[in-house]
């Protein structure tokens, strides 16, 4: 079995040369290195939805909307009322509290943009996740092969 390191090192491991305690240890790991995966790929899904959701909000604007009336958030559960004055200019949160004013194509390519490269990252890091998961997979196998081992072997030192 092999296990690649974080700076794209590989080194191989022989996972029935460890003892029953570094199995453990090692699963433990893969397995709080698995749940901040899974962590991570839920906060991507969550920015892709946001992202596509914008798009999705800019597709639908009409040149009829011109000067209609709309509840302006302020925090997510206040509003107040507003008026839509121009359907070609858009303030965009482009992160870390700096704002982007763009027209409507712009601002549809910029989250089209957003998404596919989330999506990129998605797909990345599902990629390691499968890799990580096959791993514990191994260990569990050699950790089972290596305790059933044992409960033999005691069960013959019982049975002398």
């Amino acid at each position: 079995m092999s296990a690649s390191s974080s700076n794209d090192k590989s080194e191989q491991i022989d996972l029935a040369k460890l003892s029953l305690e570094q199995l453990m240890q090692i699963r433990q790991e893969m397995e709080k290195e698995i749940n901040s995966i899974q962590e991570s790929l839920q906060t991507l899904y969550s920015c892709k939805a946001k992202y596509a959701s914008s798009k999705e909000a800019l597709e639908s604007f009409q040149p009829e909307w011109q000067n209609r009336q709309v509840l302006v958030p302020l925090t997510s559960s206040m509003y107040v009322p507003g008026r839509i004055k121009d359907l070609d200019n858009f303030v965009i949160d482009v992160g870390t509290g700096y704002y982007v004013e763009k027209n409507l194509e712009s601002s549809k390519d910029y989250f089209m943009r957003r998404v596919d490269y989330v999506q990129e990252q998605i797909e990345k890091i599902e990629k390691i996740q499968i890799q990580k998961s096959r791993f514990l997979n191994a260990v569990a196998g050699v950790m089972e092969i290596k305790q059933l081992a044992l409960s033999k072997q005691m069960q013959q030192q019982q049975a002398a």
